[in-house]
């Protein structure tokens, strides 16, 4: 197995599980790299597609799980669109099996209930428009590819992510942000969606699956629960609606029953893991 984005939050859950099950990990990572020991680590610059695609040739995988990605700045269309397409073709070039990881920002936002596999992509944010372009390449140089949208991704109080930091730093007076009660999402923990991917790896399937947490809330309710799980007062966290004039998806709720009725996985949701 080879996973892009080794060193990333997704993608360290993901090398960890996949090690325990007893896979051969390789793992690339961008500049720095992982201690992790019994995982083939591989320095892996996805602007460059030829050493993208030699890479993936040299080792030829039986599965590639494509993790990484650059969400803002002048690298984003490089890393997370081109560099994706340079997976997707060396993926096909060794007949490897093909799992890319795409995102609820591919949508508008603007609909009532959750989106659905067949929903069309309408990206509002640059971010949105360069996910949805990587499905698109991907889905062309590779069309067994399984593309994987998800939401929110957080880690619990065992190991919290970015987003959970971010709730810590604002209370603890590090950062200063108010917490829109209108952006809904799915949150998914990050070892559930890790052992969701490797479930997924073992299985006939291609096309779009949504896998993201059951419950909806607001990025306010969201932190709310943080705060409460990491031993803070939820009163000092902020809410209210996002401004009118922040171009920004707001209800990003995925419909993920399809997911539910092929794995055997289960995914928590976040009310149960951070209540």
């Amino acid at each position: 197995m080879l996973i892009t984005g080794g060193s990333g939050f997704l993608g360290s859950a993901l090398t960890d599980l996949a090690r325990t099950q007893g896979w051969n990990v390789v793992a690339t990572y961008h500049s720095r790299r992982p201690p992790t020991q019994g995982v083939h680590w591989e320095a892996l610059d996805l602007r460059d597609g030829a050493a993208t695609t030699a890479l993936i040739e040299r080792y030829a995988p039986d599965i590639v799980i494509h993790t990484a990605y650059r969400q803002e700045g002048p690298d984003m269309a490089a890393i997370t669109v081109d560099g994706a397409r340079a997976v997707a073709q060396g993926a096909y070039a060794v007949r490897a099996r093909l799992i890319h990881l795409s995102s609820d920002v591919v949508f508008d936002g603007e609909r009532i209930g959750r989106y659905s596999e067949a929903d069309t992509p309408q990206p509002v944010t640059a971010y949105g428009a360069a996910k949805a372009a990587a499905e698109r390449l991907v889905a062309a140089a590779h069309p067994a590819a399984l593309i994987v949208r998800t939401s929110l991704i957080y880690g619990g109080p065992e190991r919290p992510g970015r987003h959970e930091q971010f709730v810590l730093d604002v209370i603890d007076g590090r950062a200063e942000a108010i917490f829109f009660t209108d952006e809904l999402r799915c949150p998914i923990e990050v070892g559930d969606l890790a052992a969701a991917l490797l479930e997924l790896a073992t299985l006939n399937r291609s096309g779009i699956l949504h896998v993201a947490g059951p419950d909806i809330v607001s990025r306010y309710e969201f932190a709310c629960m943080v705060a409460r799980a990491f031993g803070r007062d939820p009163a000092r966290v902020r809410g209210g609606p996002s401004p009118a004039a922040l171009r920004r998806p707001r209800n990003c709720a995925l419909d993920s029953r399809i997911a539910q009725s092929v794995l055997t996985t289960r995914i928590r949701g976040v009310r149960e893991v951070l209540g």
